[in-house]
């Protein structure tokens, strides 16, 4: 066994042991993450190996591990953080659901009112968002779009999958392989809140990315 080889060896056990008790960023608590703790000698081991090459091959042999390295739990996990991280204060809501990710973006910050053309101000966060996916390949994505039960069903139907079209869009521009990306439109049939009251139909009108594992 190379000098390498051992050091990643003991360093992987270090990361492990340290991984399996950790405080949650968000509620002050401590917590103990399975997924971590089976995944983290996995995911050392492949950024170590990453780290001995150099340029495009460190990269690739580093993301090349991905959920099969890290375990699903702890490559979703690692990627979550980062996404609280960068959608911090921007009105995105990310809500995690076992290995499955959701963004609630909603419409007011993404759309003027009866538009589908993403607002500019908005960019800023998709680019965000477009980092993050781009990182994390192990992922599939789908983009939907909701509209509240206001108007014609016809028109909603249009105006929701234009609106996750318009996102969906946008993050292939910013990288994210457009094989990744499914897109649809459901109009005002999955509410999330009351249609009665007009802060139910704005918690309604939204685009959701749901991020999914990819099974290897």
């Amino acid at each position: 066994m190379s000098k390498f080889v051992k050091s990643v060896a003991i360093l992987a056990s270090v990361a492990a042991l340290a991984a399996c008790t950790t405080i949650n960023p968000y509620t002050g608590q401590q917590q103990t993450s399975r997924a971590v703790q089976y995944g983290a000698i996995g995911g050392v081991v492949c950024g170590l190996i990453g780290a001995a090459e150099s340029g495009q091959r460190a990269r690739n042999a580093a993301l090349g591990c991905g959920a099969i390295g890290a375990g699903v739990g702890a490559y979703m996990d690692a990627q979550e953080v980062e996404l609280r991280e960068q959608l911090q204060g921007s009105g995105v809501q990310v809500r995690r659901n076992g290995d499955q990710i959701d963004l609630i973006m909603p419409g007011n910050i993404t759309f003027n009112t009866n538009q589908y053309d993403i607002r500019s101000d908005f960019f800023p966060v998709l680019d965000s968002v477009a980092q993050v996916l781009y990182k994390f390949t192990d992922t599939r994505l789908q983009v939907t779009g909701h509209t509240d039960s206001t108007g014609a069903r016809d028109y909603n139907y249009n105006l929701s999958n234009r609106r996750a079209s318009s996102v969906s869009n946008y993050l292939a521009s910013r990288g994210v392989d457009q094989g990744r990306l499914i897109t649809q439109g459901v109009g005002p049939d999955r509410p999330i809140a009351s249609n009665d009251t007009e802060s139910g139909r704005a918690s309604n009108r939204r685009v959701e990315l749901q991020i999914v594992a990819v099974q290897r």
